[in-house]
């Protein structure tokens, strides 16, 4: 893997954020819009994707970065549900519901992927140096 200098470089970071960004979109729909708790819920949840890989690429040590991924793999997990839940409540349509399914599942087994390569990494990051 090359070496990343910014977290604004991780692939995955890249897919949340493209992720996040439709997530917004789909919830500017009329109905879905006006559901304020929900609209709330499922855009903190895809935000807290991109900001947790952030924020852990930021602690400058592979042991919290794997930490906060975690989390952000977890939010993946919950923004997924939500993704069907809004189909279900039939605020998207089958081919945005496949879509942004399609999306997290890539996204969260990017985290793994992620996750998977620190662990077995020999660099432990800035903060051990």
């Amino acid at each position: 893997m090359a070496t990343v200098n910014r977290f604004e470089e991780l692939k995955v970071w890249q897919m949340a954020r493209v992720f996040c960004s439709d997530v917004f979109r789909i919830t500017c729909y009329e109905k879905f819009s006006k559901d304020f708790r929900f609209r709330d819920q499922i855009r903190a949840s895809s935000g807290s994707i991109m900001d947790n890989i952030a924020e852990g690429f930021e602690r400058d040590g592979n042991r919290e970065f794997c930490q906060f991924l975690s989390i952000a793999k977890g939010s993946c997990g919950e923004s997924r549900s939500q993704i069907h839940r809004s189909y279900d409540y039939q605020y998207i349509d089958n081919e945005e519901y496949e879509t942004l399914c399609q999306k997290g599942t890539e996204i969260s087994k990017a985290i793994s992927g992620l996750v998977n390569y620190l662990k077995q990494s020999e660099i432990k990051g800035t903060k051990y140096k």
